[in-house]
């Protein structure tokens, strides 16, 4: 079982983005402030809360004044975001960070704190989520997935390789799909909120069969299918 992440988390704000307990999430970190929050991470469990704004937004915009530490700022975020672990990280000769982050646990806002070194910080709470760290062990049949994915690539012009994809446990394959997919950020809370891993896939199969939102993505990252 994955060490517990903190009470008292460092938030990435990202809209559009979705970790899941045992998924992988790369992401291109170059703004000040989050390079701040990976050197702090590194140094003190390696953790960080991916969690996205209300309102979708340009999340790695500059801030448009340096406010002091004590201040807040940033977009409102929704109340739930999920903690990951830094598994790989690069530091880049121009400064930026290149890191691989892994799904530990879903958490729920308690109270913000003051800005640290330019970035938000939170008070997490887990225990609604205590079975998301047995999560990726879990049993599930997928297999409806597959077939929904087939005709949502036909319908959309996507192509899937479906040999890796059936290789993958149950609960990797539907969580993959949600990160992977790209629907809209509503969407992608919703699949992050959803109580089971059943209940995600079948949220998932809904979304498959009412078509495709995309949404534009941050340049943090790529959502690729990772295990």
């Amino acid at each position: 079982m994955p060490a517990a992440p903190p009470r008292i988390l460092p938030l990435f704000p990202l809209t559009g983005s979705l970790l899941l307990p045992g998924n992988w999430l790369p992401l291109n970190v170059f703004e000040t402030r989050y390079r701040n929050l990976v050197a702090d991470s590194l140094a003190e469990g390696r953790h960080i809360g991916m969690i996205q704004p209300l309102l979708p937004q340009q999340d790695n915009r500059p801030p448009l004044l340096l406010l002091p530490e004590d201040a807040s700022d940033g977009p409102e975020l929704y109340s739930v975001g999920c903690a990951g672990r830094i598994e790989q990280c690069d530091l880049q000769p121009d400064g930026r960070y290149l890191v691989l982050l892994k799904g530990v646990s879903r958490f729920r806002l308690d109270a913000e704190l003051p800005l640290h070194r330019g970035y938000r910080r939170a008070a997490a709470e887990y225990a609604e989520f205590a079975g998301d760290f047995l999560e990726p062990e879990l049993p599930l049949d997928a297999s409806r997935a597959m077939s929904a994915l087939q005709t949502f690539g036909k319908a959309h012009g996507l192509s899937f390789d479906f040999d890796l994809l059936a290789s993958l446990p149950g609960v990797s394959l539907v969580n993959g799909l949600a990160v992977a997919l790209p629907f809209g950020p509503a969407e992608k809370q919703a699949l992050l909120e959803a109580d089971r891993p059943e209940c995600r896939l079948e949220l998932l199969l809904a979304l498959m069969g009412m078509g495709l939102d995309a949404e534009p993505q941050a340049d943090y990252y790529a959502p690729p299918i990772l295990h």
